[in-house]
């Protein structure tokens, strides 16, 4: 298997055989995970921190079944009564966990860059699980592996990336992550949710979602990020809904088995009809949920081997 990280801070430093180890390694896993028995032995004797800055449901209890059901010692640390709120630093609380000799840390922070500071305080490995605007990796991972299983491949599709694409990090480590397996872009929003810039992506960008719509094999949802906004973007959550939100006729400009995705949590009637995200056969949104939990398995598999294997001198 090719995979020589010892932190999963990001997409861009993935090469395309690191993306396809990981994706290969999470089927074993989802196989595993549709089991009567679902425990695995890869985190043995291992310690999982969870450190969630910013509120998250589908994320932290994705990481914390995947680290349990590998075996390892896991504890969520609930970050907004800890010692940050009393003044301590980002590099004080690093320092102070270093010293109980975690193995693996799962960190989500509002600010952009925070995750990649710990990783240089601390000897375990890092997971990134989303940054302030900048990435979010195991979600464009489990998306991938998502899109593959759907579609049979992950290569030379029409993928069609929608909504509040200026304060998103799953749309900019999935912008990466899909470009890197040579996928057509195209992102459609409001101007006003456009970053400047966005065409040195290699992107097609539209403003109409009919238009940008036209003949794509996935469409992928994302949510209106109030809480980093600091202004009118949209007139309104109405007149949002009828030029952006995705319902029948609006999709009806895609292909015929066109698969719908969202990374949750989901606004019904506002980004996406409740009819169209329940649509077994066109949604996909649960089956995201499903492979969340394999892929994250299956980076902390790869990052605990990377572990096991450094000279004992680094981790003193």
């Amino acid at each position: 298997m090719t995979f020589s990280h010892s932190h999963l801070l990001g997409i861009e430093p993935l090469a395309p055989p690191e993306i396809t180890t990981i994706l290969d390694l999470a089927d074993q896993y989802v196989d595993l995970n549709r089991r009567d028995v679902k425990h695995a032995d890869a985190l043995a004797g291992l310690t999982q921190i969870n450190m969630f800055f910013e509120n998250s449901t589908r994320t932290q209890a994705s990481f914390e079944l995947a680290g349990k059901r590998l075996g390892a010692d896991v504890m969520n640390m609930a970050m907004q009564a800890s010692s940050i709120k009393k003044g301590e630093t980002l590099i004080d609380t690093a320092m102070t966990l270093n010293a109980m000799h975690p193995d693996l840390l799962v960190v989500r922070h509002p600010q952009s860059g925070a995750v990649d500071l710990l990783s240089q305080k601390v000897n375990c490995a890092v997971l990134n699980a989303g940054d302030g605007r900048h990435e979010h990796p195991t979600q464009a991972l489990l998306d991938a592996l998502t899109i593959r299983r759907a579609k049979g491949r992950l290569h030379r599709l029409n993928i069609a990336i929608c909504g509040d694409i200026a304060h998103s990090r799953v749309a900019r480590s999935n912008l990466l992550l899909l470009g890197k397996m040579e996928n057509r872009i195209r992102l459609i929003g409001p101007p006003t949710l456009m970053p400047s810039g966005i065409r040195d992506f290699g992107v097609e960008v539209f403003d109409d979602m009919k238009q940008g719509l036209q003949d794509v094999d996935v469409v992928m949802m994302l949510r209106l990020q109030r809480e980093r906004m600091d202004g009118g973007f949209i007139p309104s959550e109405r007149e949002y809904y009828f030029r952006y939100g995705l319902d029948a006729e609006k999709l009806a400009y895609a292909k015929p088995d066109a698969i719908v995705m969202h990374p949750g949590p989901m606004n019904r009637g506002v980004e996406i009809d409740g009819e169209i995200a329940d649509d077994i056969n066109r949604s996909v949104i649960q089956e995201q949920v499903e492979m969340g939990v394999a892929v994250r398995m299956a980076a902390m598999d790869l990052l605990a081997r990377n572990l096991r294997a450094r000279p004992k001198a680094v981790m003193a």
